[in-house]
């Protein structure tokens, strides 16, 4: 279920489906309700700090690609690290590394923090970055936020932006009411869509056409024959760019800062993996995820594993 989000919850706070043509690809940081840690071994209290490190993922392909990064990077600078993949929802994979089942778990900064403080207020990347740690439960912490983001954006067509001028919402709030808007049933009420949009941009669109594929590909369809105008499409999802397509730019943070960083579990964590991740989030970026994204679930039909040793390597984080 990809209807959550906010700003004050949102989307990728409890799962869903976002994709580009010909994709179905689930791009929430939350869905599901299994918790496939039930047969693991049942954590014995605290162990020693330092050791074998298990990197848990979400059940969606982007999250089990951070994870492989994760573990493939501590695997090649001599730290030992396997992956426990589709663990569930971040209410799941939460309690997992709270209780050691697993250690490390990627996630997205706005979300996280609206978890654990449903009242934060909290919308750019540095002021979430500041307010996270505070608000995290004790032997629970967060690593350096990478400049990957995958969160709500409003997207139009080359040929909308150049008709009309269009770098920014702010700039589409002048037409907003002659444009029809993509996206999900629930944006008529949560706080980042049209409430959020009308107060921090005075844009009103002309009507709102409900699609259920969370920006996939009748989102991307609609949007391409003109039957809508914008279209609410996360921005890790290849059909962006292989689209042509414009992401319009959020002055106002309408769409909290959603980063990729690493969520951990203190007791294990040595200061040589805690580099080896942090040196990951220095080189992530946005386009890395499209890119990893489109290998996984695109025609290559990659594995996740695959995926990020070639990225891993691409990068120099291992060795060739």
């Amino acid at each position: 279920m990809k209807e959550s989000r906010q700003r004050t919850l949102g989307r990728r706070a409890f799962g869903g489906l976002a994709a580009g043509v010909g994709l179905a690809m689930a791009l929430s940081a939350c869905g599901g309700s299994s918790n496939p840690l039930s047969s693991a071994p049942a954590s014995s209290g605290a162990p020693a700090s330092g050791g074998a490190l298990v990197i848990g993922s979400a059940d969606f392909p982007e999250s089990q690609i951070l994870a492989e990064v994760y573990a493939g990077a501590l695997n090649g600078a001599g730290v030992t690290a396997s992956t426990k993949p589709n663990i569930g929802s971040r209410e799941v994979y939460f309690k997992a590394v709270q209780d050691g089942s697993v250690d490390v778990v990627p996630d997205y900064s706005g979300n996280l923090l609206l978890y654990v403080n449903k009242d934060a207020t909290e919308v750019s990347a540095d002021d979430i970055a500041k307010a996270l740690p505070t608000k995290l439960p004790q032997g629970l912490a967060v690593l350096d936020a990478s400049k990957a983001e995958d969160k709500d954006a409003m997207v139009v067509t080359k040929a909308t932006a150049e008709k009309n001028q269009l770098k920014s919402i702010e700039d589409m709030a002048k037409v907003c009411s002659e444009m029809v808007l993509g996206a999900p049933a629930t944006f008529a009420e949560r706080a980042y869509g049209l409430p959020g949009l009308k107060k921090n941009y005075n844009c009103v669109p002309k009507k709102l056409e409900p699609f259920s594929d969370g920006g996939g590909a009748v989102t991307l369809k609609a949007l391409l024959s003109d039957q809508v105008q914008v279209a609410d499409i996360y921005t890790t999802t290849p059909s962006i760019p292989d689209n042509d397509l414009v992401v319009l730019e959020d002055p106002k943070n309408n769409f909290i800062a959603q980063q990729v960083l690493p969520l951990y579990n203190t007791a294990k964590m040595t200061d040589k993996a805690k580099e080896t991740l942090n040196a990951v989030s220095k080189v992530l970026t946005t386009e890395d995820l499209i890119n990893l994204n489109r290998a996984v679930s695109g025609s290559q039909k990659q594995n996740p594993k695959d995926a990020a040793d070639a990225w891993l390597k691409e990068k120099g984080l291992v060795k060739q």
